[in-house]
């Protein structure tokens, strides 16, 4: 992924991150809350089994895909 996709990802994950802040479940370990842009990191870790940074060209599309569709 060259840069200006890396930067055009992180602005959909801010983005859907600011959409879930104070949406996101309660958790005892988060006793200030949940970080919305850490989850959604974390959902692309499992589904792509990299950060964002490291999901190939190939891959962008289904990566934004993925980005807009977590609700929670």
């Amino acid at each position: 992924m060259n840069d200006l996709e890396k930067k055009e990802i992180w602005n959909l994950i801010t983005t859907r991150g600011d959409f879930l802040k104070g949406k996101l479940k309660d958790d005892p370990r988060h006793p200030l809350g949940r970080n919305s842009y850490a989850h959604i990191c974390s959902l692309i870790v499992s589904k792509f089994g990299c950060s964002y940074k490291e999901v190939k060209s190939n891959k962008v599309l289904e990566l934004k895909r993925f980005i807009s569709e977590i609700n929670e």
